[in-house]
């Protein structure tokens, strides 16, 4: 089944000069290039290609894929600039097209953007967008309090910074909670941390409550081990100090200090820990 802008897995019909034809259904038969054609192919054979448009805008099949395929958001650099839009570098030859219709503000060449990758429906074209939101799923989600989630950073804000939530939702890491640089496009794995009466989603990078004690536990016993057996950290500590020596807020690593110290492991002083 030919699916546009995504995987397909195709079947394989003839070969030719210009490479391996695969049987497109409705939209006939798919060029595969001989650069992509492995010396194992045959006829009927499947194989599974990204389907998009070349520089004729003809159907062509690549087993490359793209950064981001349709329907997915990333964060993308601009190429070049033209009179009717901006091309972003998706990791085929033929660029990502995104109009001016669909920029949330005027994109330049060499600057990253967040977008969305969708199929034209005037056109059947593979476009991209930066008005991402109106992707966003706007239903109450079905997420949970301490969910594990994965995160693309969109936007900062003077709260923190906005994140897409598993592709589909929005949320906000506050700046306050964050304790290692971001950037716009980063993906990370994230939590939620609260879902407000109004379905807005807070999120945090660390899990929530006594969950994430013993990760933490483990780095900073990893740390002691890597020190000799002393770390100049005390739960009197300054929190930017612990955040800048481990990356971690005060109350994780309050909360990991312990739990070591009630298994025996470490011994807290004024100034300082150390194994026991």
């Amino acid at each position: 089944m030919v699916r546009i802008g995504k995987k397909s897995v195709l079947e394989v019909v003839k070969f030719t000069e210009q490479g391996a034809y695969l049987d497109g259904g409705p939209y006939g038969e798919i060029l595969l290039p001989r650069r992509y054609v492995s010396d194992s192919l045959s006829e009927e054979d499947e194989i599974e290609v990204f389907i998009s448009f070349d520089s004729e805008d003809r159907l062509v099949a690549t087993t490359d894929f793209p950064t981001i395929m349709v329907d997915e958001f990333g964060a993308l650099n601009v190429i070049d600039v033209n009179r009717f839009g901006a091309f972003l570098d998706w990791g085929l030859p033929k660029d990502l097209f995104v109009p001016f219709a669909e920029q949330a503000v005027r994109m330049e060449k060499g600057q990253k953007y967040v977008v969305r990758a969708f199929v034209d429906p005037k056109s059947g074209r593979i476009l991209a967008s930066s008005k991402f939101n109106k992707f966003l799923s706007k239903e109450e989600s079905d997420l949970q309090i301490g969910d594990k989630v994965e995160l693309l950073i969109t936007t900062a804000t003077d709260l923190g910074f906005k994140a897409i939530i598993n592709n589909t939702y929005s949320g906000l890491l506050f700046h306050n909670e964050l304790f290692k640089p971001i950037e716009i496009g980063d993906r990370m794995p994230g939590y939620v941390k609260n879902i407000r009466p109004d379905g807005k989603i807070d999120l945090s990078l660390e899990k929530q409550g006594y969950q994430r004690i013993d990760p933490v536990a483990d780095s900073i016993m990893e740390k002691l081990k890597q020190s000799g057996g002393v770390l100049n950290l005390s739960d009197k500590s300054d929190p930017e100090q612990i955040k800048h020596e481990l990356g971690i807020s005060k109350k994780a690593f309050k909360q990991a200090i312990g739990a070591l110290y009630k298994k025996k492991l470490i011994v807290i002083e004024a100034e300082t820990i150390r194994l026991a």
